[in-house]
Parts: structure tokens; C-alpha cells; sequence
């Protein structure tokens, strides 16, 4: 009897058995990778609805409330972004004046520390965003904290924090993102901007639509467009090209920042 006892208790794991704990434990690794997709989805759902929506509204509440852009003449208005300080051209009217071959007036940030350097090289910026919205008593998004609100936290696929920052601007025209009135968001990884524009213009699209990449010459209508520069196997740092291949500065190892590229989200005044 305590034979057949002692033989019971040493019968181990038949294959059936491990073949299921196996399929089981592939099931919760393959669950908590894709969780991770999803959270990263859904977060940059919730940079989209409530940083850059945000800030689109708090700009269109700008011009209802000073009947002017942020930035521009009440009483000689240009309808530019900072169009007060537009002196190129003296005082020759608007219409009638070449107006791709002046100077822009220089953006209105909070800050220029994110903002990549990019060719032609950006002038610097006003630091003046916060104030002239707290003028009009606009309410801006949380952002990071008061005094940052122009700037938004969150990780990249390798784990890693970044930081967007928005801008606004006046593109004059032949401007290869496009002429008008937009907001530059910069600190943006390359699967970020493409969900952005996507979620914007209906397909990730560099050079077409309102969300473009900085930069990228608008194409020749009725033919493709180009992907969004870089990817996020290259490491911050990098030189940003076109058609989704970027320069790579040293191995990305998931120690490493993701590359980022800079968007212009063309405004609707």
C-alpha cells in the first residue's frame, strides 16, 4: 500500500499538461504586449483631445474674443500670427506686395528649448504665449503645470519621457509646409505625428492635408504624397529626412530617446 503511495506522489506533469501551462503563460506575454500597444494608443488619444484640441481651441478663442491672431494689430490687422511686428515691406499694402519674398515676423512660444533647430534656421521666438492669453482671460490646457502649458509629457515606445511644445506662426508663402496661420508642435516621435495626422487628415500623409511635416514640400497634385521622416528605430538626435528613413546617430537601444520631428497644424484664421 505505501508503495503504491509513494508511487502516486512522484508521477509528474504529463505533456498535455505542460503544453497547456506553456499556451498559457504565451496567452498573458502576448496580453501584456499588446496592453502595451493599447495604452500607448490611447494615450496618444488623450495628447490629441486634450494638448493640441486644446490649444487649437484656446487660439480660435483669441481671435473671438480680440477679433484679430495671436499677436496681430487690432487697429491695423495682417491676420498673421504676430502680425504687429511685421515690418518687411514698410508701408506698402498687403495686396499688391511680393509676399514670399519678405520676412516673417519670429513665432510666440513659452519657451525655444524643444524646438529642433531646422533650415532655413528659426528666428527666435517671442516668449510671450502665456501672457497674451492670460491678457484675454483665455483659459489655456493644464499642460505639465502653470507656467508650462504650452508643454506635454508622455513616453515613447521605448519607455522613455518626452516633451511636445507648441509654438504658433505666420508661414509666408512658398513656405514648403504650407502658407497661413499654424501651430508648430514640436518633440513629436514619428508614430506619434503619424497617428496625429491621422487621426487629423484621415491618413499619415508628410505633405499633404492640415497637419505637415515641417519642411516638406507640398508635391505636384493627383500623386502620392511622402511618409512621415525618420522612424523610430533611430535615435533623438538624428538629422530628420524624408520618405520614412531618417539619419541614425548611434545604435537605438531601449535606453535611448526615440527621434522627433516637428508638425505645422495649419489654423483655421
Amino acid at each position: 500500500m505505501n508503495q503504491l503511495i509513494n508511487k502516486k506522489s512522484q508521477t509528474g506533469f504529463t505533456l498535455v499538461e505542460m503544453s497547456v501551462v506553456l499556451v498559457v503563460i504565451g496567452l498573458i506575454l502576448g496580453a501584456v504586449s499588446i496592453g502595451k500597444d493599447v495604452q500607448r494608443n490611447a494615450e496618444y488619444t488623450k495628447l490629441k483631445q486634450k494638448f493640441i484640441d486644446q490649444w487649437a481651441t484656446a487660439y480660435n478663442e483669441h481671435y473671438a474674443r480680440a477679433g484679430v491672431v495671436l499677436g496681430d494689430s487690432q487697429t491695423a490687422p495682417r491676420f498673421m500670427v504676430n502680425g504687429a511686428a511685421y515690418t518687411a515691406g514698410g508701408t506698402k499694402p498687403i495686396s499688391g506686395q511680393n509676399m514670399k519674398d519678405e520676412t516673417a515676423p519670429v513665432a510666440i512660444c513659452e519657451g525655444a528649448a524643444l524646438m529642433p533647430v531646422s533650415t532655413p534656421p528659426r528666428p527666435a521666438p517671442l516668449l510671450e504665449l502665456h501672457t497674451r492669453m492670460d491678457r484675454l482671460g483665455i483659459r489655456m490646457p493644464p499642460g505639465r503645470a502653470e507656467g508650462s502649458e504650452d508643454r506635454y509629457l508622455y513616453l515613447d515606445s521605448n519607455g522613455n519621457p518626452q516633451e511636445v511644445q507648441v509654438c504658433f506662426q505666420w508661414n509666408k508663402p512658398t513656405t514648403p509646409s504650407g502658407s497661413g496661420n499654424v501651430m508648430v508642435i514640436g518633440g513629436l516621435t514619428p508614430e506619434l505625428a503619424r497617428e496625429l495626422d491621422q487621426m487629423i487628415d484621415g491618413k499619415p500623409d508628410a505633405q499633404e492635408g492640415v497637419f505637415r511635416q515641417e519642411t516638406i514640400l507640398n508635391g505636384t497634385s493627383g500623386v502620392p504624397g511622402v511618409e512621415w521622416g525618420a522612424n523610430n528605430t533611430e535615435i533623438y538626435g538624428g538629422t530628420v529626412s524624408t520618405g520614412g528613413v531618417g539619419t541614425t546617430v548611434g545604435p537605438n537601444l531601449d535606453e535611448n530617446q526615440v527621434i522627433t520631428v516637428v508638425a505645422h497644424y495649419k489654423m483655421n484664421q
